[in-house]
């Protein structure tokens, strides 16, 4: 049986997908980006893979700024 922590990861790294592949939709798909990559990079630091959450918490901060550029 899978655990929390798992499904927690599963749906994070899953809503980046998704939120990636709507982002030349609407800016608002843009920012869910940056919200799904700041999950996964809790999820990273829960798990221990510090670098991985370090890496999703640049990423969350580059989405975001590309968020905040969009018309």
């Amino acid at each position: 049986m899978t655990d929390a922590l798992t499904l927690y990861g599963v749906v994070a790294v899953g809503s980046m997908l998704v939120f990636y592949a709507l982002e030349a939709r609407a800016r608002v798909f843009v920012l869910a980006f940056a919200a799904a990559c700041l999950a996964s990079s809790g999820y990273g630091f829960l798990q221990g893979a510090w670098p991985f959450g370090v890496v999703e918490l640049i990423w969350s901060g580059v989405a975001f700024l590309r968020w905040r550029k969009r018309p």
